[in-house]
Protein backbone atom coordinates (compact mmCIF):
# COMPACT_ATOMS: atom_id res chain seq x y z
CA UNK A 1 0.00 0.00 0.00
CA UNK A 2 1.25 3.30 -0.04
CA UNK A 3 1.82 6.16 2.31
CA UNK A 4 -1.61 7.84 3.56
CA UNK A 5 -2.35 11.05 1.77
CA UNK A 6 -3.05 12.71 4.61
CA UNK A 7 1.06 12.55 6.34
CA UNK A 8 1.88 16.17 5.76
CA UNK A 9 -0.73 17.51 7.71
CA UNK A 10 -1.10 15.37 10.39
CA UNK A 11 -0.70 15.76 13.69
CA UNK A 12 -0.41 12.23 14.98
CA UNK A 13 1.90 11.25 12.03
CA UNK A 14 4.38 13.93 12.56
CA UNK A 15 4.29 13.63 16.23
CA UNK A 16 2.33 16.95 17.50
CA UNK A 17 -0.25 14.66 19.19
CA UNK A 18 -0.17 15.18 22.87
CA UNK A 19 -0.62 11.87 24.88
CA UNK A 20 0.88 9.88 21.95
CA UNK A 21 0.35 6.41 21.98
CA UNK A 22 3.28 3.95 23.33
CA UNK A 23 2.60 1.90 20.07
CA UNK A 24 2.59 5.09 17.91
CA UNK A 25 5.69 3.89 15.73
CA UNK A 26 4.18 0.23 14.74
CA UNK A 27 0.07 2.51 13.76
CA UNK A 28 2.59 4.75 11.91
CA UNK A 29 4.27 1.68 9.81
CA UNK A 30 0.49 -0.19 9.56
CA UNK A 31 -1.76 2.26 9.63
CA UNK A 32 -0.01 5.73 7.62
CA UNK A 33 2.29 3.76 5.65
CA UNK A 34 0.01 1.22 4.88
CA UNK A 35 -3.76 0.50 5.45
CA UNK A 36 -5.14 3.79 6.20
CA UNK A 37 -8.86 2.68 5.67
CA UNK A 38 -8.69 1.23 8.99
CA UNK A 39 -7.08 4.49 10.44
CA UNK A 40 -9.55 6.00 13.02
CA UNK A 41 -8.33 9.72 11.98
CA UNK A 42 -8.57 8.86 8.62
CA UNK A 43 -12.32 7.45 8.37
CA UNK A 44 -13.34 11.05 10.64
CA UNK A 45 -11.61 13.37 7.99
CA UNK A 46 -12.94 11.02 4.99
CA UNK A 47 -16.70 10.94 6.73
CA UNK A 48 -16.79 14.84 8.27
CA UNK A 49 -13.60 16.85 6.98
CA UNK A 50 -9.96 17.54 8.63
CA UNK A 51 -11.73 20.27 10.56
CA UNK A 52 -13.46 17.63 12.73
CA UNK A 53 -10.55 15.04 13.34
CA UNK A 54 -10.54 15.69 16.96
CA UNK A 55 -7.07 16.64 17.82
CA UNK A 56 -6.95 13.78 20.65
CA UNK A 57 -8.05 11.13 18.59
CA UNK A 58 -5.89 8.49 18.16
CA UNK A 59 -5.57 5.97 14.90
CA UNK A 60 -6.72 3.45 16.59
CA UNK A 61 -9.51 4.13 18.16
CA UNK A 62 -11.76 3.11 15.65
CA UNK A 63 -15.24 2.66 17.76
CA UNK A 64 -14.58 6.53 18.71
CA UNK A 65 -14.36 7.41 15.25
CA UNK A 66 -17.65 5.23 14.32
CA UNK A 67 -19.17 7.28 17.49
CA UNK A 68 -18.41 10.18 15.97
CA UNK A 69 -19.33 9.81 12.59
CA UNK A 70 -22.83 8.49 13.40
CA UNK A 71 -23.88 11.38 15.57
CA UNK A 72 -22.98 13.63 12.58
CA UNK A 73 -25.83 12.08 10.40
Amino acid sequence: MADCECLAGCVFFNDKMQNMPNAANLLKKRLCRGDNTKCARHMVLVAMGRENVPPDLSPNQVDRAASLIASNT
